[in-house]
């Protein structure tokens, strides 16, 4: 197959035209080569032309003869709605009118855990739950936990299926489900198909923003790593080998309709477990927990990877334990792209003290609520 992969210079989309073209595929690769990711005056790397996914006459002629398109390329960092806007949303709405001119129907959308904003839980007496903010009150006290609205019972996380509830609680989060709706309705006026792969927290060779590339950052200093709440956040982290095969899959598996699928390890971990793990590796000093917390970080989020298994025969091969230790002792490259490993909507969780998104210690914090969720998202 002919396959267009869009921000293919990125740490994801390196990584993805390696798989798709050891594969046997043909790939034309495109990226924009923005500053925010790729640094000033970056320079496109063999094989990938600079093009913008806005520019749907550019794009025309790269989709002569495509059979499927895969999407990385997005904004994510910003100071605002419109970053987002400008690049995600005009940039995938652009991509699809040029993809009906040009007769293709096939997309492959690399979404994100940020469409959903907090995680699901249950507590003894029922549920599902899907609470919002915690309250500064308890936050303060050091209760971390959602907890039943009613009783207060703590709150126990579930997986996240496929089909919970949208709400992303920043622009970037925004942004991403625009693309989802975009891509439906694309779907259903064209008869085209879209595979949208919902990633959660990847890392892996090239990583160096999101949890894991600053807790790399701090013991690659000798620092010990500083890990936010009382570290016992759960997440699923999975490598981005197998993010790459999951893309690949979605590649070859032509699902019809639109399809939404979370793209996962399958086996939840702790912030504390893994900055545990990755200090361990390197013999760094043991990660400090702070018990300094930002007001909208979300407490859990893990996903249920069911879905991807059943259509497109998708298990994560690389556990967190066993990845994350390689990723610590394996030598970085001073030439990778940053990655944007996808935190999303819930930030790094380490890091400087923080008692509310966008201030540290009372002090101005340059980076402000929609910078530190969007720094570490996957696509691009």
């Amino acid at each position: 197959m002919r396959v267009l992969v869009t921000g293919a210079a990125g740490f994801l989309g390196t990584h993805v035209c390696k798989a798709v073209s050891s594969a046997g595929h043909e790939v034309i690769a495109i990226d924009l080569m923005l500053d925010a990711v790729h640094g000033p005056d970056a320079e496109p790397p063999d094989g990938v032309s600079r093009v913008d996914v806005r520019d749907a006459d550019a794009l025309v002629p790269l989709l002569a003869g495509i059979d499927v398109v895969v999407h990385l390329a997005a904004a994510t960092a910003g100071t605002g709605p419109a970053d987002f806007a400008a690049h995600n949303d005009l940039g995938t709405a652009a991509l699809l009118g040029a993809m009906e001119r040009a007769k293709v129907r096939r997309l492959v959308l690399a979404s994100s855990i940020a469409v959903y904003g907090e995680g699901r839980y249950r507590s003894v007496r029922g549920g599902p739950f899907f609470p919002g903010l915690r309250r500064r009150a308890d936050l303060d006290r050091a209760l971390f936990d959602h907890r039943a609205p009613r009783t207060g019972d703590v709150l126990t996380w579930e997986p996240v299926g496929e089909d919970a509830p949208l709400r992303p609680r920043g622009s970037y989060g925004a942004s991403k489900v625009a693309q989802e709706n975009y891509a439906f309705a694309w779907g259903l006026n064209v008869g085209g198909a879209v595979t949208a792969l919902r990633l959660h927290q990847v890392y892996g060779d090239g990583a160096r923003a999101g949890m894991v590339g600053q807790v790399r950052a701090a013991l690659d200093e000798g620092r010990a790593p500083h890990v936010f709440e009382d570290g016992g956040q759960v997440r699923d982290f999975v490598h981005v080998r197998d993010v790459a095969s999951a893309v690949l899959a979605a590649i070859e598996r032509a699902l019809p309709g639109f399809v939404a699928l979370n793209i996962a390890s399958g086996r939840p971990i702790t912030l504390w477990e893994v900055a545990s793990i990755m200090a361990k590796a390197c013999g760094g000093p043991a990660p400090v927990v702070t018990g300094q917390y930002r007001l909208g970080d979300v407490r859990h989020f893990v996903a249920d990877p069911e879905r991807a298994r059943r259509t497109l025969g998708f298990t994560a091969m690389v556990a967190p334990r066993q990845g994350l230790a390689e990723f610590t002792v394996t030598p970085a490259k001073a030439d990778v792209t940053p990655a944007k490993t996808d935190v999303g909507q819930v930030k790094a969780d380490i890091g400087p003290a923080k008692t509310e998104a966008g201030q540290a210690n009372g002090t101005a914090d340059p980076a402000t609520a929609e910078q530190a969720r969007a720094e570490a998202a996957t696509a691009g």
